[in-house]
Parts: C-alpha cells; structure tokens; sequence
C-alpha cells in the first residue's frame, strides 16, 4: 500500500509539481488549498506525512502547526513546512511550533522528494 502525503498548498502550479514528482515515486497525493479547515482535513486524512505552506488563505500554516501538535493524534506526524519567505524568523518559528523539516521556495523537486522520503523512513 502506497505512503500517504497531504499537500497543504495554495499555489496551483506548486501543487501540481509536487503532486507529479510524488505520485510518480508512488506516493498517494491528496491536496488541500485553504487553511480555514486545514487542522481538521489533516486529522481526518491522518496522512504518513504532511507538506504544509506557511501562507494560506484563511490561517497560516504556523497556526495550523500549532494545532497539529498540541493533540488529536497528530503531535507525531512528520511535517514539511514551504515557505516563500527564507528568512531566520521564520525558520525558528517552525522550529519552535514543531516542524520537522523547513524548506524555502523555489526548491528542486528532489530536495522535496528527498525530505518526505527522510521524514518517513523510506
């Protein structure tokens, strides 16, 4: 059975890139665009492991993060954070809501497909 993956993103051509290398590795890719019902899809969904951006429609992803790890079974889930914006601040806040890994846009493909491979063992 395939490892399962969430996309957490809002930005269609970032989505479709990351779906495409994913599913191509044989991951099952399921996506989300918004961050109103995010913490909610993410513990409905309980993927093998999660991509979230940092700036979504509705709430951030340091939000979401947050709430992700405070309980509900997903205080474990190994998390990807994406962000535009590369800079020290927003690395530590990641780091300090409990994202396992932290990634700046653009990326190449393989650092992505490197990162969720890592974050679940595989």
């Amino acid at each position: 059975m395939a490892k399962k993956v969430l996309l957490i993103e809002d930005e269609p051509n970032i989505i479709e890139a990351i779906s495409f290398i994913l599913s191509r590795d044989g991951w099952q890719v399921d996506t989300h665009s918004n961050g109103h019902d995010a913490t909610e899809v993410v513990r409905e969904k309980m993927p093998d492991v999660l991509i979230l951006d940092v700036m979504l429609p509705g709430r951030s992803g340091y939000d979401i993060l947050r709430d992700l790890r405070s309980g509900g079974g997903t205080e474990t889930l190994p998390i990807l954070m994406l962000t535009a914006r590369g800079q020290n601040k927003d690395r530590e806040m990641a780091e300090k809501y409990g994202a396992n890994r932290f990634m700046t846009k653009p990326f190449a493909n393989s650092e992505v497909l490197e990162a969720v491979r890592n974050l679940v063992g595989v």
